[in-house]
């Protein structure tokens, strides 16, 4: 199984980075959205990515211009009748993408493989409003999806094997490197990286510490290129704030912080003053935290295979550029320090201890 022309609905930044990945690796490219303001914005990215490539010297002017013309757009579903795979990268909500499955029942023919670009939601459960499920995957793409070269690639209960082994092959075919995930809500990066961008907020609003020295612990105790008060304004944090709702079904420890909850999807962002000096009696708590709101959920997903160690480590340092593995850093602190660690998650909000932590010590093993 092959999939030779993609069809992408949703122009905006996952949708025409998507796109332009795509685009680069000789991938015909039908790039659909519902004003031509909208497409425009998405083919524009496209264009200015290969001639600020070819500007660089990146690549050559022929092959920039040959990307370009990959990309094909239009505002009307039937753009992407013919397509071997159509990736749907609309609204982060339920509703609205299952409107849409509902509408490419009737345009898509049935040997169509319709992807979603979900972050988070049940990959199952969106499945349920197309017209064959077993046609049905997650290929969750990371921002900017042009570089980035992380891939979840996410089976829903009635994926068929072959076709989620087809997806696997798709995504190395086109320079990516896919993770194989069990479709469970987050997945095997957003699981952890969203609850650890939530509990930095946690912390901001209980006064433990201020944005600027939450992002200066982030970087010295996980590695992390940017902090998550960084990280948030870049992203926006609304879309942070949709992200944790989806993780709530995991229970009391994955509820939206207070500030994030109270402004809700309204555009704003964090401010982010000039961070203090360290000092080891303030950071300690702070460290802490942080390293067990990401521990806690990623010894959950061991415990439900959602993904290997390995491969969320992958995703961690590759997608998110966490200088520090977190399954590999749990494996260095030792199982007693990281269950001191998890603790922290544990008591306070009343979840078990995963079972995986028996596992701490050879979890790359």
């Amino acid at each position: 199984m092959t999939f030779k022309t993609v069809g992408i609905i949703g122009a905006g930044t996952m949708g025409s980075g998507i796109a332009t990945s795509l685009a680069g690796q000789d991938v015909a490219v039908k790039l659909v959205d519902t004003t031509e303001a909208a497409l425009e914005r998405g083919l524009g990215a496209v264009r200015k990515f290969y001639d600020r490539a070819a500007e660089k010297g990146k690549i050559g002017a022929d092959a920039a211009q040959a990307a370009i013309a990959r990309v094909e757009g239009g505002t009307d579903l039937s753009h992407i009748a013919g397509c071997d795979l159509v990736i749907e990268a609309v609204f982060e909500e339920f509703s609205v993408k299952e409107t849409l499955y509902k509408k490419l029942n009737d345009v898509l023919p049935d040997t169509a493989v319709l992807a979603t670009n979900t972050s988070a939601l049940k990959v199952s459960e969106l499945a349920e409003a197309y017209k064959d499920p077993s046609r049905f995957l997650g290929l969750h793409y990371f921002n900017p999806a042009a570089i980035n070269p992380i891939v979840e690639v996410v089976r829903g209960e009635k994926t068929d094997p072959a076709l989620f082994d087809a997806a696997l092959a798709f995504c190395e075919a086109t320079a990516k490197k896919p993770i194989a995930c069990k479709d469970h809500y987050g997945f095997a990066i957003n699981r952890f990286f969203v609850p650890y961008g939530n509990e930095a907020v946690r912390l901001m609003d209980e006064g433990v510490g201020t944005p600027a020295q939450i992002d200066r612990v982030a970087k010295d105790c996980l590695g992390v290129a940017a902090g998550p008060f960084q990280v948030m304004n870049l992203v926006k944090p609304k879309i942070m704030y949709h992200a944790q709702n989806n993780l709530k079904p995991h229970g009391a420890f994955y509820a939206i912080a207070d500030s994030l909850a109270a402004k809700g999807d309204s555009d704003y962002e964090f401010e982010i003053d000039e961070a203090a000096a360290g000092d080891g009696a303030n950071d300690e708590p702070i460290a802490d935290w942080l390293r067990a709101a990401a521990f806690f959920p990623i010894l959950q997903e061991l415990d439900e295979d959602v993904a290997s160690a390995a491969d969320i480590d992958m995703g961690a340092a590759l997608a998110l550029r966490f200088g520090k593995e977190p399954c590999r850093l749990m494996d260095e602190l030792g199982r007693d320090e990281v269950a001191r660690i998890v603790g922290l998650v544990t008591d306070k909000y009343g979840h078990a201890m995963p079972r995986s932590l028996e596992r701490v010590g050879g979890l790359r093993a």
